[in-house]
């Protein structure tokens, strides 16, 4: 067995609690682990981790750093020294099981505080990031390693705190005392902390399938097809919106493939239309109702899409945590003859986007005439809203676009079906089967993720970037906008040629 395969840590914990062969495999054959590369969205996330910790230290002053030393010996050394405040104390029990304190404080009677810090606004308790189970977690660690443990505290952004100047981090941060919740999982976590040691400790596993099998998709596991081999494509997985019992309904009757779903089964409509339409192997679609929706627009109309970004910690005055701030929007305007024109804007620098909205303005000012239509309009909305506070010498202008609104991707909620979406009304799925030969794969950024955190690494001024560089990605940028408004219009026009 290779060394340390069965130590288990925290993150090793959660993904053992999600799926216990998942950990198995990555622990025993890393070689047939699928690999994911390591995207700028999570090194952000990375970063934003430390940068909010080192906000969480300064509540503790006087505590002692132990991360850039030997863990588990420097642990054990500071802790005589009679200091109050630990930052990255480490720790591992008998059985194997290893864990990193973010702040551990020292109490009377020889007793501790633990605190673990989020980089969220809120503790989360979902399947995938169960804060409270990382804590008790931690706690078991502790406990195992001699410590007793008197109260548990989870740190993470007050949702609610507006930047004004340099950060306060006592503004920014909120403590909570989770140690009567924790004190209720407690004994079933250390059970499944056991449990995740011993399973860990096999050689051999029966590799047919996992636990996964029974979750929908969106909860399946990194090695979902390593274990269930057998599930073929256009599988029920793909029905939209599925729930956990519709699925374990039809695995006992033996059904993984949509075309194979019976008229037996009760579904709603959208996913009725979707397996009808795998059955058929055709799209289906409601003219009557299409045309209905698409001549109640006025021209001009103007097709349009926002970037944005948002950070742990704000980077600007008067916004909160993981405020969405626009950078970047792209419109294409169509009018009545067909003629198609195109306004772009992409900021150089982190600020608020008054520039942009001066610019949007001059291009689709609120006395002209016109139906805006955007994909999953809530979002633009949302941002616009947002910016009419702001800016209020903006706000009739940001309304008026609100009010004129159009989300297309309603057409494909509530009229037009086609199981190649994957049970998705994503642009980025529903594109490629309208219209094969306009594809987000040709792009360098393919998705609002990426285009988010290669901006704020121009924005930021990133050492590692070069004129060249700086150049190429800004057109890398545009590129990829530009598509999500052509695409719009694109579709437009292929749903006119539907409807005909």
């Amino acid at each position: 067995m290779k060394k340390n395969n069965t130590q288990l840590s925290k993150t090793d914990f959660i993904q053992y609690c999600n799926c216990p062969k998942s950990l198995w495999l990555l622990k025993h054959k890393p070689e047939q682990y699928p690999k994911k590369e390591f995207s700028l969205f999570l090194e952000k996330l990375v970063k934003q981790g430390y940068e909010v910790e080192k906000y969480t230290q300064k509540l503790f002053p006087g505590g002692v750093s132990l991360f850039e030393y030997g863990p588990l010996k420097a642990t054990e050394k500071a802790l005589k020294d009679g200091k109050r405040f630990y930052f990255q104390a480490a720790f591992k029990s008998v059985n194997g099981a290893f864990a990193r304190i973010d702040i551990l404080e020292r109490l009377e009677n020889n007793k501790w505080h633990i605190y673990e810090v989020k980089s969220s606004s809120a503790i989360k308790k979902d399947q995938k990031h169960n804060h409270l189970k990382d804590a008790a977690f931690q706690k078991y660690v502790l406990e195992e390693s001699g410590l007793k443990v008197a109260k548990v505290s989870i740190i993470h952004l007050n949702k609610e705190y507006i930047r004004d100047g340099e950060i306060n981090p006592y503004s920014l941060l909120v403590k909570d005392d989770v140690t009567e919740q924790i004190d209720k999982i407690y004994e079933q976590v250390s059970l499944q902390i056991l449990e995740a040691l011993t399973f860990l400790k096999r050689e051999k596993i029966d590799e047919s399938m996992c636990s996964c099998r029974e979750n929908t998709k969106s909860n399946h596991c990194d090695s979902f097809n390593y274990f269930n081999p057998d599930i073929p494509d256009w599988s029920i997985y793909e029905i939209g919106n599925i729930r956990k019992n519709k699925i374990q309904l039809l695995l006992d009757e033996k059904i993984l493939k949509i075309t194979d779903v019976g008229r037996d089964i009760e579904f709603n409509t959208r996913q009725e239309m979707q397996i009808e339409s795998a059955q058929r192997n055709e799209a289906i679609f409601n003219k009557r109702d299409i045309k209905k929706k698409l001549s109640q627009l006025e021209f001009p109309l103007y097709f349009i899409d926002y970037e944005t970004f948002s950070n742990a910690i704000p980077k600007i005055d008067t916004t909160k945590p993981f405020q969405q701030i626009p950078f970047q929007v792209s419109i294409h305007t169509l009018s009545e003859d067909g003629k198609l024109t195109h306004f772009e804007y992409l900021g150089d620098n982190i600020e608020l986007p008054y520039k942009m909205l001066k610019e949007m303005e001059k291009e689709t000012g609120a006395d002209k005439k016109g139906s805006y239509i955007s994909w999953h309009k809530s979002f633009e909305i949302g941002r616009n809203r947002e910016m009419a506070k702001m800016f209020p010498e903006f706000a009739n202008y940001l309304n008026t676009m609100n009010e004129k609104m159009f989300d297309l991707e309603d057409i494909f909620k509530q009229d037009y079906f086609d199981y190649k979406f994957h049970g998705s009304t994503s642009i980025k799925y529903v594109l490629p089967v309208m219209l094969p030969k306009l594809s987000y794969q040709d792009l360098d950024i393919q998705n609002g993720t990426m285009a988010s955190d290669t901006w704020e690494r121009l924005a930021l001024g990133d050492k590692d970037i070069t004129e060249e560089d700086r150049k190429r990605t800004r057109k890398n940028l545009l590129e990829y906008c530009e598509l999500d408004t052509m695409a719009m219009v694109e579709i437009y026009n292929k749903l006119l040629e539907v409807i005909k």
